[in-house]
């Protein structure tokens, strides 16, 4: 009687840790199919940031498509379509226009 109250306490204790293992392969599916990939996208974003001159037609995360006028340490300076200059932070753009990049 006492071996099978035993083996009763082992089984409730592998059937905690036995829920953990398929909540450890779901995290590591989201990881691999969403965190990473998003990281990547965002590493990508920052290179091409950093590489953007006087001349470059970007779009801001605001959906104002200007060409860049002026580089500034955290801002650039963009001239849009109606001929207003504008100062956006680095951080606003969104990526280089579809059209430049053709």
């Amino acid at each position: 009687m006492h071996s099978i109250n035993l083996l009763f306490i082992f089984f409730q204790g592998a059937g905690g840790f036995g829920f953990l293992i398929p909540m450890v392969l779901v995290f590591g599916v989201f990881y691999l199919l969403l965190i990473r990939p998003q990281q990547k996208k965002q590493r990508e974003l920052q290179g091409t940031i950093s590489q953007l001159k006087a001349g470059d037609k970007v779009v801001t995360t605001g959906g104002i498509i200007g060409i860049i006028t002026a580089v500034r340490d955290t801002s650039f300076l963009i001239r849009s379509a109606d001929k207003s200059i504008l100062e956006i932070a680095r951080s606003a753009v969104a990526g280089v226009d579809a059209e430049e990049k053709k």
